[in-house]
């Protein structure tokens, strides 16, 4: 049992979150507010028809170009999700990643849990139940009647008849519902574009940093015992999801083909919703996340990466990096507090 497993009833989920909350903290410049999106969220003529994923050789985008005297950094911008049948071409990628002396990929969380493959196997049953809602309660008995029958018939268009979805807890319900949709729209959440750039690396020999903000678990069973039997506040990330999945998944799909596209300003134009921060907080929020010391974790991955970073830009004549596109066309994003510091900064 892998340790993605093992946690992915309780803390890699929280996790994860966080890492797409960081990845979509805020609207772009230029794009509305999310809370402003409504019906506007559907771009003209896509009511009717389903937007259209592009396939096969797809360019992705340029690079943005981070210059300390005579030091380079290149970072490539990553969206998520993107079309599954696209193929990226890479070369020019793979060239910049050849040529630098380290490869810093894109900030996360990680856990230091010291569990062992057949002690894995015992907790099995301890991560499936903390994934339910305590006391027996199902989805029915927890949301409001207009939700539940939203929910019921996403659910059955998306994911089918599964009964044993409706025990568990709103939150892992609505990343589950989330999933199929955007599979079912034929984008994937997990890119090849990680694994494209770390492969550069190593052909190249090419140092490889991944900077991460480390969680301690020190008493995993224990953990997962108190997480079981503790209410989630997860209905306004479960509300937030099926907003997405009915008014967004059109604009979801422009986003993905414009990156693959290499078309900037559209991803700087369009609008998007974002749920994840609502999941985390619903996760973040609790005593057992707040006990294994979870608060501000947005916060604390930036800075863990403005601190590589940093170094890497005195270290190195040469650097590629990897961030969320949205860390780079947002007002507020770590691509600005490089500027803000007086790097100069030249966008693809």
């Amino acid at each position: 049992m892998s340790r993605r497993i093992l946690f992915s009833g309780l803390l890699i989920i929280g996790c994860s979150l966080s890492a797409a909350a960081f990845a979509q903290s805020a609207p772009p410049a230029g794009a509305p507010p999310a809370e402003d999106l409504g019906e506007v969220a559907q771009p003209d003529g896509l009511r009717d028809i389903d937007a259209i994923l592009v396939a096969g050789r797809q360019p992705g985008p340029g690079l943005w170009k981070v210059r300390s005297g005579e030091r380079t950094m290149w970072i490539l911008g990553t969206q998520s999700p993107l079309p599954k049948r696209m193929e990226w071409d890479s070369a020019n990628v793979q060239r910049r990643v050849g040529e630098a002396q380290e490869l810093l990929m894109p900030p996360t969380v990680k856990l230091d849990a010291d569990v062992g493959f057949f002690r894995g196997l015992t907790l099995l049953p301890s991560v499936l139940r903390a994934r339910k809602n305590p006391d027996g309660k199902t989805l029915g008995d927890l949301l409001p009647a207009d939700e539940y029958a939203r929910w019921t018939m996403l659910k059955q268009r998306y994911i089918g008849g599964d009964r044993d979805i409706e025990e568990w807890r709103p939150l892992f319900a609505a990343v589950a519902l989330y999933e199929k949709a955007i599979a079912r729209r034929g984008m994937a959440e997990q890119t090849p574009i990680a694994d494209t750039v770390r492969k550069a690396a190593k052909r190249s020999k090419v140092k490889i940093t991944e900077p991460a903000l480390k969680i301690k678990i020190t008493d995993v069973k224990a953990t997962l015992r108190d997480f079981s039997r503790e209410t989630l506040n997860d209905q306004e990330c479960f509300r937030r999801t099926l907003d997405r999945i009915e008014t967004d998944l059109d604009t979801m799909v422009l986003r993905a083909n414009a990156w693959a596209e290499g078309d900037i300003e559209a991803l700087r134009n369009l609008p998007y919703r974002n749920q994840f921060i609502a999941c985390t907080e619903a996760f973040t929020d609790t005593a057992i996340a707040r006990k294994q010391g979870m608060q501000d974790l947005q916060a604390r991955i930036e800075n863990e990466w403005m601190a590589v970073a940093e170094r890497a830009l005195r270290e190195n004549d040469t650097t590629f990096a990897v961030l969320p596109m949205s860390q780079l066309l947002q007002p507020n994003g770590l691509l600005q507090r490089l500027v803000a510091k007086g790097y100069m900064v030249e966008e693809p």
